[in-house]
């Protein structure tokens, strides 16, 4: 079925001209609106107003304009069947053969600063969407295009053909749909700040909104999930520009994994804690080496020094450009993956030889402010993402002994490290280096011993050092077990019962203890 008529009403002005200008050169008529008219005939294109199409001019400050039997009517009409085409014809219906409509911004509108009620409301749209859901329901005789980015794909197959494929129209369709829901999923959610009392107000958004619409579409399939028999996708958020991993570029390697992308996401969110050059060895989504120095081939030397034997096979992530010198020290490891905000051109030659390891570039723009969601039986829980930065006015010194400078420095980089690490974490450290790490234990003794077992498999002296826990402890055992091992100053959040207890054993044995008042589990 050949398409003969086209209306065009666009928020989003991206390329329309050039779009309108293939249609019209292929003798399509075009209908529009408003300021997408004007623009169309600015360019020298032939465009008939909508209000000629309805008998009806646009009123209510342009909130009344393809509201109409004549509008919807030559969108919804099905051609094959007799009746539609009788009642059509007399109640001089014509029809519209193709839709081209984008919406209002009301997320935009609703993410400016200061934005009012009035702002809001204005911006949600209704002409659109319902030209939107009439011509994708109606798919079999209509073709709707809601996104600039297909408009060349759309020409390249009129040009063919002259019409479009009921395959071709079936997909917009699908599109436009996702598109109109996601648009009432950001309508609903943003209405929640709206209060009425006598009149309308807006205030600031919930941390956590009553209702969460969450659209997401495939981006990559994957081999399969954390094991061969479960089937994996890569989903990103619709609508939105690419951040964090989808907007990342893979540079050389196989296939991303499942369980890589877990991976390079726990050693991306350790190595982003640090301004310095920072790296992390992530292992099973666990730290087995972290390190910040003023060099990236030293951060690396340093991390790797804490568990050298797990680092076999790990993920590993740089804050920053990847240069000739520390790629010539990763390139001797068996590595997974690397994530990095870039490469230099002699790093990657480094790893050129190494053809199934896979170089992440990461984009430089700011982490992802998305909600935390878990499945659970039945459910979903959700929490906001832990970004909380200890400041100088949370820590108290806890000991009779304050902890030396060089020490502070030490246990606040283990800090950062054990936020990272499954609990119950447990985190030996010196300055800028994890020299021991224990993770997901049932009991928080048992991670010191095993952040002690693994530094001296590694052969590191923990004589010195200090550690960071990332809750309190209930008994003073693990303080002891530390203690025995070398250590010298400690920080925990505090908050046991029996914090009286490890502050004496800590006192016992000399050691300085900081407290933060904040708790980092990680489940």
């Amino acid at each position: 079925m050949a398409i003969e008529r086209a209306l065009i009403s666009v928020y989003d002005k991206t390329g329309v001209a050039e779009f309108a200008r293939e249609l019209d050169s292929l003798g399509i008529e075009i209908v529009s609106t408003g300021g997408t008219a004007r623009l169309l005939r600015d360019a020298g294109i032939s465009v008939r107003d909508v209000s000629d199409l309805t008998g009806w001019p646009e009123m209510l400050g342009g909130r009344v304009k393809t509201l109409h039997p004549k509008v919807h009517g030559g969108i919804l009409f099905q051609r094959a069947k007799a009746d539609d085409r009788k009642q059509a014809t007399e109640h001089s219906i014509v029809p519209i053969d193709l839709v081209v409509v984008n919406l209002y911004p009301f997320s935009a509108t609703a993410a400016k600063p200061g934005v009012t009620s009035e702002e809001l409301i204005e911006n949600i749209d209704i002409g659109g969407p319902a030209m939107v859901r009439s011509a994708a329901k109606n798919f079999q005789s209509v073709g709707v295009v809601t996104d600039p980015a297909d408009y060349a794909a759309i020409v390249a197959e009129l040009r063919e053909n002259r019409e479009l494929s009921l395959q071709t129209r079936l997909a917009l369709a699908r599109k436009a749909y996702a598109r109109t829901a996601r648009y009432d999923g950001e309508i609903a959610t943003e209405l929640e700040r709206l209060a009425a009392n006598g009149s309308v107000t807006i205030g600031a958004r919930e941390k956590l909104p009553e209702r969460i619409h969450i659209d997401l579409e495939r981006r990559q399939p994957m081999r399969y999930g954390e094991n061969p028999h479960q089937a994996a996708a890569l989903y990103v958020p619709a609508g939105r520009p690419p951040a964090g991993f989808a907007g990342a570029k893979q540079l050389q390697g196989k296939e991303l994994s499942y369980n890589n992308l877990v991976d390079l996401d726990a050693a991306w969110a350790l190595v982003s804690e640090f301004k310095r050059p920072a790296v992390a060895i992530i292992k099973h989504n666990n730290p087995c080496g972290a390190a910040e120095q003023d060099s990236l081939r030293e951060a690396y030397v340093k991390a790797l020094a804490c568990d050298p034997i797990s680092a076999y096979g790990g993920v590993l992530a740089f804050n920053q450009p990847i240069d000739a010198p520390a790629a010539e020290e990763v390139a001797k490891l068996f590595v997974e993956c690397i994530a990095a905000p870039g490469y230099e051109s002699a790093a990657l030659a480094h790893f050129a030889a190494k053809k199934n390891l896979r170089l992440i570039e990461m984009p430089r723009a700011a982490s992802c402010e998305e909600l935390v969601v878990k499945q659970i039986a039945g459910a979903m829980l959700v929490q906001q993402p832990d970004r909380h930065e200890l400041t100088e006015a949370e820590v108290s010194v806890a000991s009779k002994r304050a902890p030396t400078e060089a020490e502070r420095r030490a246990l606040l980089f283990a800090w950062k490290v054990a936020k990272h690490v499954k609990s119950n974490a447990i985190v030996f450290a010196r300055e800028g280096q994890t020299v021991g790490v224990g993770a997901g234990q049932m009991s928080r003794v048992d991670s010191v011993k095993i952040a002690v077992m693994k530094a001296a498999t590694a052969g590191l002296s923990l004589e010195g050092s200090v550690f960071a826990s990332d809750a309190f402890f209930p008994f003073p055992d693990s303080i002891e077990e530390a203690g025995k091992a070398g250590a010298t100053a400690v920080i925990q959040p505090g908050g046991s019962v029996r914090d009286a207890d490890s502050i004496a054993a800590a006192d016992k044995l000399g050691m300085a203890m900081l407290l933060t008042g904040v708790r980092h589990f990680r489940h």
